[in-house]
């Protein structure tokens, strides 16, 4: 992945940009542009289905419980802010490092 991630650091967390891309075939990391991860899921963005699912995809892919990663903006966006509590920069910066499609 060409570009940087941007992350912002926090006491308790590390905090990041999400492009989300409903309706896919799978889910999965695509790259990173302007700053933000861009993510395929393939929940629909209804009743916050969207939202669970890339609750669920993060937490995975950073091996933490659901309960750490907390959107804290853009719940009817596809543009989301992403908390990822009690992980350090390098250990949420693996996602950029993932396989791609």
């Amino acid at each position: 992945m060409g570009e940087e991630l941007e992350l912002t650091v926090q006491q308790d967390g590390v905090i990041l940009t999400v492009w989300v891309q409903p309706r896919s075939s799978r889910n999965e990391v695509v790259d990173v542009r302007e700053g933000m991860l861009r993510v395929r899921l393939t929940a629909p963005p209804v009743g916050g289905a969207a939202n669970e699912a890339l609750i669920q995809f993060l937490a995975r892919q950073l091996g933490v419980p659901r309960r750490d990663v907390e959107i804290i903006a853009g719940h009817r966006s596809r543009r989301k802010r992403i908390k990822i509590h009690g992980l350090s920069l390098q250990e949420v910066g693996v996602l950029t490092k993932r396989d791609g499609p």
